[in-house]
């Protein structure tokens, strides 16, 4: 099978995988814009700073996908078993870091000003995902895994299936029922927390019962805390954790801020960030894909193959983004009163997909970078680039558009003045990484060692 071939079909695996986990927002946000405007903006504001902790919290573990995928390429089965469970060390603190942020959320509320009214809502909202953290990051461990040996199809069908039972449990915890009362948008975060921990449970199944992870000998008895090992663990996940905290919190910063303009602006804005969301699965995929062949042939010791792999998975996340952001601008009309019953929503979402369509390119140029430059333990200087570029242009940017006035113009209060500012950042971050990528795939450049 050629490499186009093996890359597009673990891509398109992690994709449907991925695609279910994002019909979970998409669920949650179709639902609480059915129940009220209030539970929608509410829905906006905690989602964002939970998917700020939560995608920090992740990318710190995904960054363990070369070291697992070089072992594998350097046929160390045991050695992944051992390397998964220290991993777990790192898991526990990421859990216990996470959930002291979501149950007080207080001085993030004030700082960025949400109105009073909302911020009950939004409190009680993070206390439940609170408890759905540690779940969560540990599937995150079982999806990697997954990813770095080569085989997500468990991975694709445990979240498919999840899908399954999410979409009536948010049903019925927003809107109430059979004894039940109706709780808006806290209930979209109950129904998540009996997903995580019922994904859970299976995947610790799977572990223990699949041929696949036998000679991973996964179940031995976990070892004491090897510091050496787990330092080295983070200084591959930590950089690459605070980057995608960075470009996270660059993304959903924009509701906190925007929610000072009243429930409309929120609204519109968390249907164009949910679309985004959606979109992203896409590069992300393929970046994962990608990642896990080239730190595959670096652990068997063929950096050629490894930079033909990068290569491709840049071309090919390249065409795929061009292609969605034209059907998405070509539609925006359409799609945005599927999400919403008012009119005036649904014409501010409109206009904010043009912008939409812009970003979703660069992020996928980017994405792709960042991926693949992390199989060659470059994450400090995409950490620096990021702060600069997506905190200091596009969300102090379009912070300054919207509420100062800047470059000549009146305060615009409005959505678009930081997905502007974002997009234009975005694309300056992608040409930024293309030119690194470019550089540390030079044949004849000097490589660091692959991961240990």
């Amino acid at each position: 099978m050629s490499e186009r071939a093996t890359i597009a079909r673990h891509a398109g695996t992690v994709l449907a995988g991925q695609l279910a986990v994002m019909a979970f927002g998409v669920t949650d946000t179709i639902v609480a814009g059915r129940h009220s405007a209030a539970a929608l903006a509410a829905l906006s504001i905690g989602s964002a700073i939970y998917v700020s902790i939560y995608v920090a919290l992740m990318g710190a573990l995904q960054a363990l996908l070369p070291v697992w995928a070089e072992q594998r390429g350097a046929g160390e089965r045991e050695g992944i078993g051992r390397t998964v469970r220290q991993a777990l060390y790192l898991c526990a603190i990421a859990c216990a870091m996470g959930i002291v942020v979501l149950v007080s959320p207080g001085a993030i509320l004030r700082w960025t000003q949400v109105p009073e009214a909302l911020r009950t809502v939004v409190g009680s909202y993070l206390g439940v995902l609170a408890l759905a953290l540690p779940p969560a990051l540990l599937f995150r461990i079982y999806s990697t895994l997954n990813q770095a040996l080569g085989r997500p199809q468990l991975v694709t069908w445990l979240q498919v299936g999840s899908l399954l039972v999410k979409i009536p449990l948010s049903i019925w915890f927003t809107f109430g029922g059979a004894g039940l009362p109706a709780q808006g948008a806290v209930g979209c975060a109950w129904a998540t927390l009996v997903v995580n921990y019922a994904l859970l449970v299976v995947a610790a199944w799977l572990l223990n019962t699949q041929p696949l992870y036998t000679p991973l000998e996964l179940w031995r008895r976990l070892e004491k805390p090897d510091w050496a090992q787990i330092g080295r663990f983070a200084q591959l996940g930590v950089p690459a954790g605070l980057a995608i905290l960075v470009e996270v919190t660059s993304f959903t910063l924009m509701a906190l801020f925007i929610a000072r303009q009243g429930n409309i602006a929120a609204a519109a804005h968390q249907i164009a960030s949910n679309l985004t969301a959606v979109l992203y699965m896409v590069p992300l995929s393929l970046s994962i894909a990608t990642s896990a062949r080239v730190s595959f042939w670096r652990g068997s010791g063929d950096e050629s193959r490894a930079r033909a792999a990068a290569w491709m998975g840049f071309r090919l996340s390249a065409g795929i983004s061009i292609a969605l952001a034209a059907m998405l601008f070509i539609a925006k009309g359409h799609i945005a009163p599927f999400y919403t019953s008012s009119d005036q929503v649904a014409w501010l979402t409109a206009s904010l997909l043009v912008w939409v369509s812009i970003y979703h390119v660069a992020d996928a140029l980017q994405t792709v970078c960042v991926f693949v430059l992390r199989c060659y333990r470059i994450t400090l200087a995409p950490l620096v680039v990021y702060c600069v570029l997506l905190w200091g242009g596009g969300l102090t940017g379009g912070y300054l558009l919207a509420y100062e006035g800047a470059l000549g113009w009146e305060a615009l209060r409005s959505p678009s003045a930081f997905w502007g500012a974002s997009a234009a950042a975005l694309i300056t971050t992608a040409m930024v990484f293309v030119t690194m990528l470019a550089r540390a795939l030079r044949p004849g450049q000097p490589l660091p060692p692959p991961a240990q």
